[in-house]
């Protein structure tokens, strides 16, 4: 299956143990969302996939690919996009100059945030917490990825764009992975979105969307 996965995947932050044999697979293209508190182990199994912690037991597989020992940035060189919750744009830039690093041509992410063409002469740390959340989307949106994480990708958005956002990558022709306290409402019918939910670093559900929601 194309897409990226982890397989009884362990991760430890010196004694204390994050994950505890977390298998879960994202197909791509497709839309998958990792649920649960904070606390839960969702972030730090996006940042397994990404490369940005080691695991201390399992496999990351991309593409039936064992990257397990792949640094971060060489996964990065062959399409994979990590969009951090925080600190996720660069803040001394102008909009102008984080859109220009994604792609010379950023017509594409002003039709899918016009709130973002006033303020492109503005520096990136002085948006409001929902304007970054859509210039970081915005960015990994030109970049063409071909695997996609993002950690609570509507934060600090309203209603509306937070729904844009969640059709924007929904539509995305890749392997799309966010993580959410709760599922996004749009979500809870469309076809196909897989959920998987953690509880304490373990998957304690995994199925579709419209699945969960009845639970």
């Amino acid at each position: 299956m194309n897409g990226i996965s982890l397989r009884d995947a362990r991760v430890r932050y010196g004694p204390l143990e994050a994950l505890h044999g977390v298998t879960l697979a994202a197909p791509s293209p497709g839309l998958t969302v990792l649920l649960g508190r904070n606390g839960s182990g969702r972030t730090t199994a996006l940042r397994a996939l990404a490369g940005t912690v080691p695991l201390s037991a399992g496999t990351v597989i991309w593409d039936g690919t064992d990257v397990t020992r792949l640094p971060a940035y060489e996964r990065a060189r062959r399409g994979l996009c990590l969009v951090p919750e925080r600190q996720a744009v660069f803040g001394s830039l102008t909009v102008h100059e984080n859109l220009e690093l994604a792609s010379q041509r950023y017509d594409f992410a002003l039709d899918a945030y016009p709130q973002l063409k006033p303020l492109l002469q503005h520096r990136a740390g002085t948006l409001s917490g929902g304007e970054q959340r859509m210039l970081a989307l915005s960015r990994a949106l030109l970049a063409r990825a071909r695997v996609v994480l993002v950690d609570e990708p509507a934060q600090g958005m309203s209603p509306p764009v937070a729904a844009r956002t969640y059709e924007l990558l929904a539509g995305l022709e890749a392997c799309v992975i966010v993580a959410e306290q709760r599922l996004p409402p749009g979500l809870r019918h469309r076809t196909p979105v897989l959920v998987y939910e953690l509880r304490r670093g373990t998957v304690v559900f995994g199925g579709e969307a419209d699945e969960q929601a009845r639970r």
